[in-house]
C-alpha cells in the first residue's frame, strides 16, 4: 500500500502490476476517482503495436490504484479502425455531459498519411462499454494534434488543440459535446515550426484565471514546459514563462505534463507528467531539439552532436513513468519544482478549503 507519491518511480496497482494510464486525466465520479490514459503495456518500440485500448483506475486516496480493466480496448479485427493496435491513437480525454448523463471521450489519431484526426466515443458510466459516434473528424479542417477538452461552470465545453506544426486552437463544442460549433480562437502561432510549436495542452482554471501548460513539438523527449494565463476561456493568454525554473536539465524533469488534475474542495492542484524515456535520461537536450529542428527544418544549419536520436515508434513506452508534483503559485504565477516523496495531505492550507 501506497502512503506517498514517488515521482519517476515505477507505481503498481493495486494487484502488483505497472499503472498503464498515459497521456492522462483523473475524474471524479461519486466520490472515486478514475485515472485512465493510453495503455502501452505491449509498447515495446519494436512489435508494431502503439497501444492496447484506454485502461482505467479507480482509488480514493489517489496512492493505491485498482484496475478496472479497458473501457476502450483495442479493435483487434479491423486493421484500418483508429483503434487498431497498430493505429497511433493518443491522449484520450473524457468529459461528463451533465443533461445527457453520456461520458464523452475525445481520442487523437495519427493518420497514415500524416493528418491528425480525433476519434469521439460515448458511454452511460465512466467504465464504459463507449460506442464510437465520430471518426476521422479534421476539427475545422485542420489537422489537430494534442489535446485538452474542459467545461465552464454553464455546461459549455472547449477543445484547446495543437493545429500541428503551427499553433494552439481554442474551439467551442457543441452542446453535445461530439463536434464543433465553429467558432475558435488562435494562440501561440510559431511559424518557425517545431520544436517551438506547443503542443499536449493541459487547461486548468484558478480564482477566475485561465492557465495553459504546453510543451514544446519533440515527440516522447522532454522538453521545457511553458504556461500562459488569460481572464476569459478564448484569452488573449500571455505567457508567463517556464513553471519548472529550478530545473537545471531544462526538460520539465524529464517529463511532459498531460493534464492538472484539482482535488475537489481544495486549492490543491497536481500536474500529471509522463516521463516518457526513463532510460535515456542521460540525453542532452538542447542537442537533440537541434537535431528535432533539423529533422522539420532541412535548411537549419546548426551543429549537433547526435544524443541517440530515437523515432517515436522505437521507444519502448510499456516502460514509461510518471512524475506527478503540486502546483505552488508564487503570486499568480504557478511553480512546479521537484520533490523526491511527497502527501497531498501535507499541502493543504485548511484556510484554503473549499465547502
Amino acid at each position: 500500500m501506497y502512503r506517498t507519491f514517488y515521482p519517476g518511480r515505477a507505481w503498481l496497482d493495486t494487484a502488483g502490476h505497472p499503472i498503464q494510464a498515459h497521456g492522462g486525466s483523473i475524474l471524479p465520479v461519486d466520490g472515486i476517482f478514475y485515472w485512465y490514459g493510453e495503455n502501452k503495456e505491449y509498447t515495446d518500440g519494436k512489435n508494431g503495436i502503439w497501444h492496447w485500448g484506454v485502461r482505467c483506475y479507480a482509488s480514493r486516496d489517489l496512492y493505491n490504484w485498482e484496475d478496472k480493466g479497458l473501457i476502450i480496448p483495442p479493435d483487434l479485427d479491423h486493421p484500418g479502425s483508429p483503434l487498431h493496435p497498430s493505429s497511433k491513437m493518443d491522449r484520450p480525454h473524457i468529459l461528463f455531459h451533465e443533461q445527457t448523463g453520456k461520458y464523452v471521450c475525445w481520442v487523437k489519431i495519427m493518420e497514415p498519411k500524416g493528418d491528425q484526426t480525433a476519434t469521439i466515443l460515448t458511454a452511460d458510466h465512466i467504465l464504459g462499454p463507449y460506442t464510437v459516434v465520430r471518426t476521422g473528424l479534421k476539427p475545422l479542417g485542420m489537422s489537430a494534434g494534442d489535446f485538452d477538452l474542459a467545461i465552464s461552470p454553464d455546461g459549455r465545453a472547449y477543445y484547446y488543440f495543437e493545429r500541428v506544426h503551427s499553433e494552439t486552437i481554442c474551439a467551442d463544442l457543441t452542446e453535445d459535446y461530439t463536434d464543433l460549433t465553429g467558432f475558435y480562437t488562435v494562440h501561440f502561432p510559431h511559424p518557425e515550426g517545431p520544436p517551438f510549436v506547443r503542443e499536449a495542452t493541459a487547461h486548468f482554471t484558478r480564482q477566475g484565471r485561465h492557465y495553459l501548460i504546453t510543451s514544446g513539438t519533440t515527440g516522447y523527449k522532454p522538453n521545457p514546459s511553458e504556461i500562459a494565463v488569460a481572464e476569459d476561456w478564448h484569452g488573449p493568454y500571455r505567457v508567463l514563462g517556464n513553471p519548472h525554473p529550478e530545473d537545471p536539465t531544462d526538460t520539465s524533469y524529464h517529463s511532459q505534463i498531460s493534464s492538472v488534475f484539482r482535488i475537489p474542495g481544495m486549492d490543491l492542484y497536481i500536474a500529471l507528467a509522463d516521463r516518457w524515456i526513463p532510460d535515456h535520461m542521460d540525453w542532452d537536450y538542447h542537442e537533440y531539439k537541434k537535431q528535432y529542428q533539423r529533422h522539420f527544418d532541412p535548411s537549419f544549419t546548426g551543429t549537433y552532436q547526435d544524443p541517440g536520436w530515437l523515432g517515436d515508434t522505437e521507444i519502448n513506452t510499456s516502460r514509461a513513468r510518471y512524475v506527478w508534483l503540486p502546483i505552488s503559485f508564487e503570486g499568480d504565477i504557478p511553480v512546479i519544482r521537484w520533490l523526491e516523496n511527497w502527501r497531498w495531505q501535507e499541502f493543504i492550507d485548511w484556510d484554503l478549503v473549499r465547502p
